[in-house]
């Protein structure tokens, strides 16, 4: 295995600061404003009922203390200076580290006239990639903040990243570094609790070991007293305190870092960052996050024109009305583990990973997610922006849940209405082949606002559409590579990509990267179809609903209550069969799953 000077550029970045997959110039930041005009203003305060405060200033500081409990205070000038000279110390010598293993083959096979083999290559390289997979990981755990987003990115990208980068950082998604639980208690007292009030008043129950602990807040399982409307199981979010300077510290240390690279990478990483940075200060707002949960859940579970309910096929939790403050939210508790653990879950049950039940539930959760983020994306535009494995829970009871909405973004209505022209023309494609469609898909995406290299092939802005959102095609028009780090990548040809599309790209890699680690072929185009088509159709006013349309309602609500009844009957009696019984239907259904998606496949490609 031999690396281009680009490859090794976009790997040894990418080792220090995990965005391979953010693959264009950031993308438009959502305000308070937009967040709150979006769910109303009596939505917003009502979650605030109970609070210890209005609405808080973003700039405001943690608390210093509470009943005794001392809180950390903000990182000092010293310790800024302290945490990015660790960064410095430990990044530049891994992304020197590749540049140099490069040149000493080079070297070895040009001067010294050693002829490597693709298997000595390949064994020189894999040992690389351990070291520089352990220093990164020990840098990760050392400063934490905003670099373990970075490890969560590539833990994610199985299909992107090196097998040694992704089992090493595989820790960093979901399980952190907790608050002592005597901190967190301080914090959530400090901010929902009324005067004269005591801890137990709100909770007879609260885990001392959090559910999971991320960089900006950690989560814990409780139970709400009788006078909070208990008992009631919850989930309790806790923001760290001072954590807001520390992460915006790790941000302005990678900027640096790209900003010193600009020449050498193969995009822009520094404005990037820059947009990163701009993003960040919203996560800190868990009054935001409650409002944003709520108008994507309300956003899914009617039809476009609100006119039938439509069954949501993920768990979204909801947010308790009048518990949610800046720094503390209390939502519905969902009983299950993150994808990132559920392989060893599964182990630990007996449960073979690669079992044909497990193929199945692969093929839900990738439905489930499509279609979730398809919804979103082409009928509202507005939309969960930080999808990763440690987001994504796999339930007790076999459902799947979404969590974490502190990071949303918003689509304006003509770039979303373009999208959805885009998503058709690959859909409804001729063969991968046909120069009339492919023509069409390539005029599109650029009139979608993708910008590409001047000496950039004609096919080049197809390519870009069918590697991002296709991932059943063989062979890319133009001749290029579906290797998002190969130098014939057809996302080198990127000059720029539509900001406000760049976080559409991020759910589509994340369900890209699953469908690859599943070994399943998925073609989101394929999928979106439908949903864009019912996009246009709504903006185009076509569901205006009509009095012919209105008596059949009820008949088409009883119908779908019938099947989604029919369809949980049936499921509870698959998983309380035998087990030996149990793998054998899963691997028939599989079977045939397979069989469609291959006959599909054949069709497509011979239109």
């Amino acid at each position: 295995m031999r690396f281009s000077s680009y490859s090794i550029a976009a790997i040894s970045f990418s080792a220090a600061t995990g965005f391979v997959g953010a693959f264009s110039p950031g993308s438009p930041r959502i305000t308070s404003r937009a967040i709150y005009e979006g769910a109303g203003a009596a939505s917003i305060s009502r979650r605030l009922v109970g609070c210890n405060s209005a609405v808080p200033n973003l700039s405001e500081e943690a608390p210093t203390a509470s009943e005794g409990v001392e809180f950390p205070a903000p990182l000092s000038k010293v310790d800024r200076l302290k945490r990015a000279a660790t960064f410095w110390g430990n990044a530049l010598p891994i992304v020197a580290s590749y540049f140099g293993k490069n040149a000493e083959i080079q070297i070895r096979e040009r001067l010294l006239g050693q002829c490597l083999s693709d298997e000595e290559c390949e064994v020189i390289w894999d040992e690389q990639h351990e070291a520089g997979a352990e220093k990164l990981s020990s840098t990760i755990t050392e400063l934490k903040g905003f670099y373990v987003k970075t490890a969560q990115i590539i833990a994610s990208r199985a299909d992107l990243f090196p097998r040694q980068y992704t089992e090493k950082l595989s820790g960093f998604t979901d399980n952190l570094d907790p608050m002592p639980v005597e901190l967190a208690k301080a914090v959530v007292s400090q901010e929902l609790l009324r005067k004269d009030e005591k801890f137990e008043d709100m909770f007879i129950e609260f885990d001392e070991l959090p559910l999971g602990s991320a960089s900006i807040a950690q989560v814990h399982r409780a139970v709400l007293s009788e006078k909070y409307g208990g008992p009631r199981e919850v989930a309790v979010k806790i923001q760290r305190p001072a954590i807001e300077p520390k992460l915006l510290g790790d941000i302005a240390n990678l900027k640096q870092l790209a900003k010193t690279l600009r020449e050498s990478l193969p995009l822009d990483y520094y404005t990037v960052f820059s947009e990163l940075e701009t993003q960040l200060t919203d996560e800190f707002d868990f009054v935001k996050e409650a409002v944003a949960m709520d108008r994507i859940y309300n956003g899914l579970a009617r039809s476009i024109d609100g006119s039938e309910e439509t069954e949501i096929p993920l768990v979204i939790p909801r947010p308790v009305p009048g518990l949610i403050c800046r720094r503390v939210m209390v939502m519905d508790f969902l009983k299950g583990v993150p994808l990132s653990r559920a392989r060893e879950e599964m182990l630990k049950k007996g449960i073979d990973p690669d079992s044909p039940e497990s193929k199945l539930f692969g093929r839900k959760l990738l439905r489930a997610l499509t279609y979730v983020f398809g919804r979103s994306i082409l009928e509202t535009g507005f939309f969960h922006a930080d999808p990763h494995p440690g987001n994504i829970f796999v339930l007790d009871d076999g459902r799947i849940g979404l969590i974490d909405f502190g990071q949303v973004k918003q689509i304006s209505g003509r770039r979303r209405e373009t999208f959805s022209k885009v998503m058709l023309a690959l859909a409804n494609r001729e063969g991968d082949g046909n120069a009339e469609d492919l023509k069409k898909i390539g005029d599109l995406a650029l009139e979608l606002g993708v910008e590409l290299n001047d000496d950039a092939k004609p096919e080049a802005a197809c390519a870009v559409a069918m590697w991002l959102w296709d991932g059943t095609v063989d062979n890319l028009p133009g001749g290029y590579d579906k290797g998002e780090l190969s130098p014939n990548s057809p996302v080198k040809e990127l000059k720029s990509f539509p900001q406000d599309l760049v976080l559409v790209g991020r759910s589509s890699i994340l369900i890209k990267g699953l469908s690859s680690r599943l070994n399943i072929p998925w073609s989101l185009a394929k999928e979106w179809g439908p949903i864009a088509q019912n996009a246009l159709d709504y903006s185009a006013g076509k569901f205006a609903p009509d009095s012919k349309e209105k008596s059949g309602v009820r008949f088409r609500d009883v119908l779908r209550l019938m099947k989604r009844w029919g369809k949980a009957k049936a499921t509870a009696a698959v998983t309380k069969l035998p087990s030996p019984l149990r793998t054998r239907v899963a691997a028939a259904i599989v079977k045939v799953q397979d069989r469609r998606a291959r006959k599909a496949l054949v069709v497509n490609k011979n239109k």
